[in-house]
């Protein structure tokens, strides 16, 4: 591992406290961990961007996939999971998934989390895309991540974690010998701490979640930045994957210039028997794949878009008219209530849909541990890279990685000692080596990347995309060396600055792979060409901010860090 040196333009930390971990998250990933650590008697302290409730988890509307049901085993999910990710997945990450997952969601069960019963007391399981079996756990009906949410967030509470709310962190901390040594952050708003400060301790754990707002239309919160895989580049970590962008097939259409956050139709309604039709009724999906309607989600927005432009439309409808009133309101009543919302009545009319952002099979390259390649540097959930989705998320495995994986986390940073070092940060440069784009920088992005970067990719449209932010990188690093000048800083100015860093980094991933798979579809390249890219690409940032890409020679992740380095 390298040190870039680079850190965002900052003021100096004006207060700093003390743990033995830092947990950057509050999602299922971020709250599992703390949770866990602190039952392992480490000094957790939470920091979380907005409230304790305000990440990706609370919108997960489907459910949690583990082999709980009668005939179900570990090896069928891990099956389903391996044909999703599309020759890319680690199949050893993804069997931990699957033979880990079970117990993990019973002790989320233990910890209070309520998740729907069938008639005979047990879980009542649906299916959703690309599951061959009923694995799918759910709560509220469609509200599944709003009661995981709850449950933890509560467990956080009853246990008295110190937690830092409305706080965006900026930068890793590190010692003179390139170990983790914390994070600096910024407190927006009222309470103990305001302003610059810092979080001291020898384990940070990223549970930041996604990027989705890299995308003018996103099923992910606003909060959902990138900013954890910025962090991670910026301190010489590598990210891997990032070109796999999932897409959700089925997004609440609001218009063709709808921006920000959509609200998402969850795959489960397909699940329980919904069909995709375009303008005439027609049920497009068959004879596409054997599973129809229920294919992996990459499989089902291709055959959305197809239609789309075969059509000359720009969207396609879910039809599931025939649930009638009762079973809407019992099994989907937040997917019913948004759409009424917005002027449409799923009882009485088909559901207008098309493919959104939805979730990043890539970030922040990791072991079977959690590291990364820097150490004490851990990361899961969304942001990290575990190998466990490969080019293709399965759907409802989110929420079990980020359990699964949180757990071993902790169980790691446990076992290795952490707590006996005590941090000694080196001090923040003090002028600035990144500069910062102003905050109308933020939609350039995001506009530059749907264009060139979407669901359709090609080698045209990758090179323009790469040009135009090149372009917002250069003017604002010129600006920085020819007169020290850079935005002011602030939360716009760096949420901007990290959408602009991940995605140079998606843009290079996706020029690199020159083939389709999984959700990164080339125009250009149509076919899966395993003999050259069944591998992986890796990124890291250069000290001069620059990228440097390289190709792995096989499928299996290289180890994270040396032994030597290991804690």
């Amino acid at each position: 591992m390298t040190a870039t040196g680079i850190r965002l333009h900052a003021p100096a930390p004006g207060w700093s406290i003390d743990a033995d971990v830092v947990v950057v998250g509050s999602g299922v990933a971020g709250l599992t961990a703390a949770l866990r650590c602190e039952a392992a008697g480490l000094t957790t302290v939470v920091v979380t961007k907005a409230r304790l409730d305000d990440g990706s988890t609370r919108w997960a509307q489907g459910g949690i996939a583990a082999a709980l049901g009668e005939g179900d085993t570990p090896e069928q999910h891990l099956d389903d999971t391996l044909v999703a990710g599309a020759g890319l997945c680690d199949e050893e990450a993804v069997r931990i998934l699957v033979t880990e997952g079970p117990d993990a969601v019973r002790r989320l069960i233990a910890t209070g989390a309520q998740f729907d019963e069938s008639t005979d007391g047990g879980l009542e399981l649906t299916r959703e895309g690309g599951h061959h079996r009923r694995r799918i756990a759910h709560a509220g009906g469609d509200a599944t991540g709003a009661e995981i949410s709850r449950a933890l967030v509560e467990a956080v509470r009853a246990r008295g974690l110190r937690t830092i709310e409305n706080a965006l962190v900026l930068d890793l901390l590190t010692d003179a010998e390139g170990r983790t040594a914390g994070v600096t952050l910024h407190v927006m708003g009222e309470g103990q701490h305001d302003g610059v400060g810092a979080v001291h301790a020898p384990a940070v754990v990223l549970a930041t979640g996604g990027m989705g707002q890299v995308f003018s239309a996103t099923t992910n919160p606003a909060v959902s930045t990138g900013d954890g895989v910025a962090l991670a580049l910026r301190a010489g970590a590598e990210v891997s994957d990032l070109e796999f962008v999932q897409f959700h097939p089925t997004v609440l259409f609001l218009g063709p210039d709808a921006e920000g956050q959509q609200p998402l139709v969850s795959e489960a309604v397909r699940g329980e028997g919904a069909h995709l039709v375009d303008a005439d009724g027609v049920r497009f999906m068959l004879g596409q794949h054997e599973l129809a309607e229920l294919a992996p989600r990459d499989i089902v927005a291709k055959g959305i878009v197809r239609r789309m432009l075969d059509n000359d439309a720009e969207h396609m409808y879910l039809d599931a008219r025939h649930f009638g009133a009762e079973m809407w309101e019992h099994r989907f009543p937040t997917i019913l209530a948004a759409c009424r919302a917005h002027g449409i009545d799923p009882v009485t009319q088909p559901v207008p849909v098309a493919p959104a952002a939805h979730y990043a099979s890539g970030g922040v390259r990791t072991d079977s541990h959690g590291r990364t390649t820097v150490p004490g540097l851990y990361a899961c959930g969304e942001v990290a890279c575990t190998g466990v989705h490969g080019a293709n998320r399965l759907a409802s495995n989110s929420l079990l990685e980020g359990l699964v994986y949180a757990e071993r986390i902790a169980a790691d940073i446990a076992a290795t000692g952490l707590r006996t070092r005590v941090p000694q940060p080196l001090p923040t440069a003090e002028r600035p080596a990144h500069p910062l784009l102003p905050p109308e920088a933020r939609f350039a992005i995001q506009r530059i990347m749907t264009r060139g970067a979407g669901v359709l990719r090609s080698e045209a449209s990758l090179a323009e995309a790469a040009d135009r932010l090149h372009r917002l990188h250069a003017d604002a690093r010129d600006a920085l060396d020819e007169n020290g000048k850079t935005a002011e800083p602030g939360v716009d100015t760096w949420e901007a600055t990290n959408l602009l860093c991940v995605a140079r980094v998606l843009v290079a991933a996706a020029r690199q792979r020159e083939e389709t798979r999984g959700c990164h579809w080339r125009e250009d390249r149509p076919e899966r060409d395993d003999t050259a890219w069944r591998r992986h690409i890796v990124v890291r940032l250069n000290p001069d901010r620059s990228l440097a890409v390289r190709t792995t020679d096989t499928t299996d992740f290289p180890p994270t860090l040396p032994q030597s380095q290991e804690q």
